[in-house]
């Protein structure tokens, strides 16, 4: 009977902690949204962030839900300050998704360093191809009710001239950008992770 009591005090404990550290790590996802920045050879309504970084130590650390809820509050967060109608918002929380799931489930399958590489190889891939289609499908379409398809294919063409249609854009541009992107977030998340997991899961092992 103790031994329940005590079994069930412990999930609850251990319930609690992960939801507050969800929410620690969606605000500092959010945070990191601040700081973004334009990279050389990309349009500049496309920006580099980290803030899927705290997401893919969620899915990590307490699985693919988590990293899907970080990239899921961050996004909510940051409609509070859309200049984008909520269209940025949606093609983030889509990427995110893309890349932490996939990579946390590798990881629950193989809970170690290469398992972390593998988990954040497939998953940078997955956004990265994926990102082509959500965004030829949904979010630019969404978008050209801001700007024009003609004046964003022109800004992929100011800088490389031989793009004629939004594939082109897309395959050329956003595909490689976007795998970088999650490979950089995987790169310090893996040098990290060793001395962050146990503070999030505290000490206590899975």
């Amino acid at each position: 009977m103790q031994a329940n009591i005590h079994s069930s005090a412990e999930k609850r404990a251990n319930h609690t902690r992960r939801l507050v550290m969800t929410a620690l790590l969606s605000a500092l996802s959010f945070a990191l949204m601040f700081f973004d920045f334009s990279v050389p050879l990309m349009p500049s309504f496309i920006k580099m962030d980290l803030s899927e970084l705290p997401a893919l130590i969620a899915s990590f650390s307490m699985g693919p839900l988590s990293g899907a809820a970080v990239c899921l509050i961050k996004n909510l967060l940051h409609l509070l300050r859309s200049s984008t109608g909520g269209v940025g918002e949606l093609s983030n929380f889509l990427l995110g998704v893309f890349f932490v799931v996939p990579a946390g489930l590798i990881y629950r399958m193989k809970p170690n360093r290469a398992g972390a590489i593998i988990g954040s190889l497939v998953g940078a891939a997955a956004m990265a191809i994926l990102s082509v289609f959500s965004n030829y499908y949904v979010v630019y379409p969404i978008y050209t009710a801001f700007l024009p398809m003609d004046a964003i294919i022109g800004m992929y063409q100011a800088i490389n001239p031989s793009v004629k249609t939004l594939w082109d854009c897309l395959w050329l541009f956003n595909m490689p950008f976007t795998f970088i992107k999650g490979m950089l977030s995987a790169v310090i998340t893996i040098a990290l992770y060793g001395r962050i997991e146990p503070l999030i899961n505290g000490k206590i092992d899975r």
